[in-house]
């Protein structure tokens, strides 16, 4: 069963006075327009270039149209340096309300961090935005546009997925040889075994209706870097209409590559499954 068991201490967000106060559902109704979900794991060095970023774009929607709500739910997901207390001033300067820091006890992985957020969240869209702002906020408004193509009413079921795809071909992203050739081999088992249509599942951008992020991530058994690929064919398997937005995208210097393992792990999947 997928792990949806969240201890006490996970349970809370320090407010604006200090105090203790309860997470909510996202099964509650929504109170905001946007939640962004932040996975972070030994990010103090890192996320503050994000963060400033994010909170830079956001506060300018805001004032551009009042009835405008957000929020930023900052995971660290168990980290060893000063993830939280960074992120815990982030909340202290512009409210719990607008910026909540949820610390697991121990890490989950990005997938099992990513979720917890998601579940805790209260915003009528929910966008998973990766902490060392490899994707510039600026492209959120082409992955709203893509999402709203979907047309997901009445249902409310549409995912927009950021894409590195048209990069490919071109010299925006600067990759290694390595890195390029784990990326086609990467890609080409995700297809083979897992999800067709969707050509970059890795971006760490990703936007969810709410009732697509609840269906999705209460079924979600992945916890560490393969959990996107499992999120899409959840996805999939529920029809859950699926976009996939061209975004900009750095690499950015320190960030784990775990293509290679997993490429090891579906060749032996394949190789199981054939006999």
């Amino acid at each position: 069963m997928p792990n949806l068991h969240r201890h006490e201490a996970e349970k809370f967000f320090v407010g604006n006075n200090g105090e203790k106060k309860p997470f909510p559902s996202i099964h509650d109704r929504p109170e905001k327009d946007l939640s962004v979900v932040v996975p972070a794991y030994n990010e103090e060095a890192r996320l503050p270039v994000m963060m400033d970023e994010a909170m830079q774009f956001l506060e300018k929607r805001q004032k551009q149209r009042s009835s405008f709500k957000y929020e930023v739910i900052i995971v660290d997901d168990g980290s060893s340096d000063k993830t939280t207390q960074v992120a815990l001033n982030y909340s202290k300067k512009y409210g719990s309300d607008k910026v909540r820091v949820l610390t697991l006890v121990k890490n989950r992985g990005k997938g099992g961090a990513v979720r917890m957020g998601v579940l805790v969240s209260r915003g009528k869209i929910i966008l998973m935005a990766d902490a060392d702002g490899a994707t510039k906020f600026a492209d959120l408004e082409n992955v709203e546009a893509g999402l709203n193509s979907l047309k997901p009413w009445p249902d409310n079921l549409a995912i927009a997925c950021g894409s590195r795809a048209h990069l490919e071909k071109e010299s925006i992203a600067n990759r290694s040889m390595f890195r390029t050739v784990l990326m086609y081999g990467f890609h080409f088992l995700v297809w083979f075994l897992c999800v067709r249509g969707v050509r970059d599942t890795q971006c760490g951008f990703k936007l969810f209706s709410r009732e697509a992020a609840a269906r999705t991530f209460t079924a979600l058994h992945v916890d560490r870097w393969a959990f996107d690929v499992e999120l899409l064919y959840i996805a999939q398997c529920l029809k859950i209409p699926i976009a996939e937005i061209a975004v900009n995208w750095t690499e950015i210097e320190g960030k784990v590559d775990n293509t290679f393992l997993f490429c090891v792990v579906l060749f032996c999947i394949a190789y199981i499954e054939k006999f």
